[in-house]
């Protein structure tokens, strides 16, 4: 870190220390309920004793942490190193999206959409990186499902299929 790193601090150094504070709040605020004091016992034994240490310990630092922040001035840009941490959550929505998308299309294909348009948002256009991105989610389907033998409910849709390709497409896609 450079001496002018000292003068301003870094972006999203504030967001950081704020959010670690809260997070300190939040895990003191659940000590009483989440941990156990008895009458007999020495203190150091207790069920609470050693997580409150940790948890005062982290609280008091986050403190001191969040005051050498608030002191640096200029520092700028924390707001934008925000968005940029945010800009992450995208990616848990896509997953989330496929997670709830596998029972009800299936696996095989939520996982060639998946693949497919995660390629088209990472910025790949051409036809050989969609049919690459399409075969990379086939083979993941029958590594886990065909070779790994996971047990991964087949999609609603399947039930639509005739019975002699439905159970094939249970138990291999």
């Amino acid at each position: 870190m450079s001496a002018e790193d000292d003068k301003i601090g870094r972006p999203g150094g504030l967001v950081f220390a704020v959010l670690f504070l809260l997070a300190c709040l939040f895990l003191l605020s659940q000590l009483g309920s989440e941990t156990a004091f008895s009458a007999s016992g020495k203190l150091f034994a207790q069920p609470r004793f050693w997580p409150a240490v940790g948890v005062i310990g982290m609280s008091v630092f986050g403190v001191l942490h969040l005051l050498g922040q608030v002191r640096l001035r200029g520092g700028g840009g924390h707001l934008w190193e925000a968005g940029n941490w945010l800009r992450s959550v995208e990616y848990l929505i896509w997953f989330m999206v496929y997670v709830f998308a596998a029972p009800v299309i299936g696996y095989l294909p939520a996982t060639l959409i998946f693949t497919v348009a995660l390629a088209l948002r990472a910025g790949y256009r051409s036809k050989r990186m969609l049919v690459a991105a399409a075969l990379t989610g086939l083979g993941v389907v029958l590594v886990f499902k065909s070779m790994l033998s996971v047990k991964i409910p087949g999609g609603a849709v399947y039930e639509y299929l005739p019975e002699v390709i439905r159970s094939f497409a249970i138990i291999n896609f």
